[in-house]
């Protein structure tokens, strides 16, 4: 195989380096959040040393190191499977996005090397990059934490059968903030891992209770309010009807 395959082959700009490392950092947030159940699975630490890929178009996968030395990409930590069952899952999980962020930087600063990248070029992609919060933010809450304001959430406690809990409005009164971040520990999307945006129309699913941005899972306010229960892309794979 590749190492971190979907390699840029041609000379590259800032921003497409940018680009390859939103994807792939977007692919490994799915394993360790999203899709956390299967990659746990996938991790089995009775098969050989495993590394996590992430690929620009936003996936990732499970799989052995690359043979050839030295590997076309660097390649990120070997073995992530055998401390699997010797600690704590999300402590586990934790570890693996440490060691996921600093493969990232390390693909996005060799391209910057091959590609030329002068002193100005390497600031503007650390800033771009600096702009996201990290992997390990994201897995261990730190990235919510950190914000301090957060718009209220309409009938948040509330039964999610019906439809207008789902909605998240824009709070009006500025001393409005949420109370409840460590209790619902959902205040990034799901899909994209973004903080939520002042004007955007959230939904909440209803099998594993993650809060998503209505244009990342191609839901709008009035079709939600049509949906009796809301199955996001995840579980709608995972559970699908016979």
């Amino acid at each position: 195989m590749e190492g971190g395959g979907g390699v840029l082959n041609s000379a590259g700009t800032v921003e497409e380096v940018f680009w390859d490392f939103r994807g792939r950092r977007t692919g490994i947030l799915k394993a360790l959040t999203t899709d956390a159940e299967e990659f746990y699975r996938q991790c089995d630490p009775e098969k050989e040393n495993l590394c996590l890929y992430g690929f620009p178009g936003e996936q990732w996968e499970v799989n052995l190191p690359a043979e050839e030395v030295p590997p076309e990409l660097p390649e990120p930590a070997l073995g992530i499977n055998f401390a699997r069952d010797g600690m704590q899952e999300k402590d586990w999980l934790s570890l693996v996005a440490v060691h996921s962020d600093a493969w990232l930087l390390g693909v996005a600063f060799y391209f910057g090397a091959r590609f030329g990248f002068d002193n100005a070029d390497r600031k503007q992609l650390f800033d771009m990059i600096n702009e996201l919060p990290t992997i390990f933010e994201v897995v261990t809450d730190t990235a919510q934490k950190q914000v301090k304001e957060k718009p209220s959430v309409s009938n948040r406690g509330s039964n999610k059968s019906k439809s207008n809990s789902k909605l998240a409005s824009q709070a009006k009164d500025e001393h409005q903030f949420i109370d409840e971040d460590e209790e619902h520990g959902l205040t990034l999307c799901g899909s994209c891992a973004e903080s939520y945006a002042s004007d955007a129309f959230w939904i909440c699913c209803d099998i594993c209770v993650k809060w998503f941005h209505g244009k990342c899972v191609k839901v709008t306010p009035a079709r939600a309010e049509h949906i009796k229960q809301y199955k996001c892309p995840s579980c709608s794979n995972k559970n699908p009807r016979p």
